[in-house]
């Protein structure tokens, strides 16, 4: 059977992305250990700050690990960019008197977001155990950053359920009792399922949380690392992301390639869904963030 010949080519039209002018974007970085590690960060801040990200985090490491880095890196970003910081704090290891002058030092130098976890156990304590004069959980944080002064707070949901809470139902008021507290914003861990995500903003909705929950977008460059952090946190991993990253250890190209298409996907679904904010995890590298922020209509304002 004869094959009949192709249309014209300029009948076909390739779909476009649309502007996202009310879509709005935030970032996550980590705080460098090595002078190496700091340049890469500054040149992952300088290609993501034209894209006019509503804010941006820095991380604080377990047990307040990285408390002098994040610190620097949260007080640089406010000197040096026009960007607006959020500084990660937690719970654990430090009293509350240390906690509030950590808290303290920020507001002194102008940072008015604190992203209030209760953090994770130090690297060989295997479960989390509240400091004896410290704040026991995100909830007193919460309270004790909004005696201390009128700090913008978020804090973390879980679509999943937190794998330390007892229920689904009990995780959920406790974030709750979180935003009743003083938090404005809740930003989701992990998730590549996006129904998933959206029964749980249902859910939410429902027990009576009206502020945002903002969807954390993990774009995944390393399949194998991504697994294990996920299964760490309570998050899951479809079969079928398994399938895409198969076969493709030793092809870092390809792998990037299909990490940037999962992850737009992934974002544009969310936004069809009536989702209008989105939290990148960077890992302090803004070639795919960028990339998908592009797809995704979020753009450089374009100089005159």
């Amino acid at each position: 059977m004869a094959v009949s010949s192709a249309s014209d080519p300029s009948d076909t039209q390739i779909p476009v992305a649309q502007p996202a002018p009310h879509l709005a974007v935030s970032f996550e970085f980590f705080p460098p250990k090595t002078e190496k590690m700091q340049d890469a960060l500054w040149e992952c801040v300088t290609r993501l700050a034209p894209l006019s990200p509503s804010f941006v985090s820095v991380t604080y490491g377990a047990g307040g690990s990285t408390r002098e880095r994040t610190h620097d890196t949260v007080t640089r970003i406010a000197r040096e960019t026009g960007l607006k910081p959020a500084a990660h704090l937690t719970c654990v290891g430090a009293t509350r008197a240390e906690v509030d002058e950590v808290a303290g030092r920020y507001w002194d130098a102008g940072i008015r977001h604190i992203v209030a976890l209760r953090g994770d156990p130090p690297e060989g304590q295997g479960e989390y155990r509240p400091h004896p004069d410290g704040y026991a959980y995100a909830l007193d944080l919460v309270k004790g950053l909004k005696r201390l002064a009128d700090f913008e707070i978020s804090v973390a949901a879980y679509p999943e359920t937190h794998p330390q809470a007892t229920s689904p139902e009990a995780d959920l008021d406790n974030l709750k009792r979180k935003v009743d507290a003083g938090a404005s914003r809740a930003i989701s861990q992990v998730f590549f399922d996006v129904d998933l995500f959206f029964r749980f903003r249902d859910r939410a909705t429902a027990a009576g949380i009206a502020v945002p929950i903002v969807p954390g977008i993990l774009p995944v460059t390393n399949f194998a690392q991504a697994q294990k952090f996920s299964a760490a946190c309570g998050a899951s991993m479809p079969a079928w992301m398994s399938e895409l990253f198969d076969g493709l250890d030793d092809d870092p190209d390809t792998r990037r390639l299909v990490a940037a298409t999962v992850a737009a996907e992934q974002c544009r679904a969310l936004v069809a869904g009536g989702i209008d904010e989105l939290h990148f995890y960077t890992l302090n590298r803004a070639d795919l963030t960028y990339a998908i922020c592009h797809i995704l209509g979020v753009r450089a304002a374009k100089s005159v």
